[in-house]
């Protein structure tokens, strides 16, 4: 059983991406890593080739800036990664995901386990979702998300890079009981608007061949992101080890935050409902404003 790995990135450094953590994190469980840089405005490329390891291959991109609706361009980025990968399994990780290696018998296991299954295709993680700090935890972005996939069988990359299929249906998969330790939305703050407004702009179409509006970091001063922490939960459990100088280093002040009860807390209870009942939620009468 061979085992690939995969990822893309671009621009890392200056957005605060843990890119380097997230490669080796994974690295242990692999045979192979692809990445693929996009063409960008700092040291991403001197910093990926600073990584000592055989299995380590860079391939060099250029993003198409046309490919925007829905973010397309993280996904076609990911496909010409994933094309490259010869293993039996293929590994995907981006560049704000870090794999704790509490995990990785979990992970191996899965994968040997299901190897021979033709009716496995994917292998699932649950998220820890950290929100501006290392100490606080996000409940309520996605749970759970498929991150390594079967090569040869047509799987591919679909939306914004975050799900994959194989002949247009989503892949039946199982899961390894591990976890992916989610870092995007921990950075400087001022550093987050930046990430953000770049982020967001590759949802957004050109039209009628005008350029590309410049993004808002580049233009006017730069605001810093206000956190919305009412919805989170403390963390008191430990982080991968490839974090830890990343998290000594933190230089910037937590948000504020107050531990609201989920049985009381407004916030969570509109954010769960808008997530697993949208129908519901929207039929619910709304507090009137002045």
């Amino acid at each position: 059983m061979k085992v690939s790995s995969f990822s893309i990135i671009r621009d890392g450094v200056r957005f605060g991406y843990p890119f380097v953590e997230s490669i080796r994190s994974v690295l242990p469980l692999v045979d192979e890593f692809i990445l693929a840089v996009g063409k960008g405005s700092d040291e991403t490329l001197e910093r990926a080739r600073a990584i000592e390891s055989p299995k380590l291959r860079i391939i060099e991109t250029v993003w198409d800036e046309n490919l925007r609706q829905g973010g397309q361009i993280m996904a076609q980025q990911t496909n010409l990664a994933l094309g490259e990968c010869t293993g039996d399994w293929c590994f995907y990780i981006q560049g704000d995901e870090v794999i704790h290696e509490e995990d990785n018998t979990r992970i191996r296991n899965a994968m040997e386990t299901h190897f021979s299954n033709p009716r496995v295709e994917g292998l699932s993680f649950r998220y820890k979702h950290f929100y501006g700090s290392y100490r606080l935890i996000n409940p309520l972005p996605y749970r759970r998300q498929i991150r390594i996939v079967k090569n040869n069988i047509g799987v591919r990359s679909v939306g914004d890079a975050c799900g994959f299929a194989v002949d247009g249906r989503k892949l039946q998969a199982k899961r390894t009981g591990a976890h992916v330790y989610h870092y995007g939305w921990v950075r400087p703050p001022a550093v987050m608007t930046k990430k953000m407004d770049t982020f967001l702009s590759f949802y957004r179409e050109i039209s009628n061949g005008s350029k590309q509006r410049q993004s808002a970091s580049e233009t006017e001063a730069v605001k810093d992101y206000q956190y919305q922490t009412d919805a989170c939960l403390p963390y008191r459990g430990t982080h991968p080890e490839v974090m830890r100088e990343v998290i000594a280093a933190q230089d910037w002040p937590e948000p504020p935050y107050r531990y609201i009860p989920r049985w009381r807390n407004a916030t969570w209870w509109t954010g769960f409902l808008q997530k697993n009942f949208a129908t519901i939620y929207r039929r619910l009468p709304k507090k009137k404003t002045d």
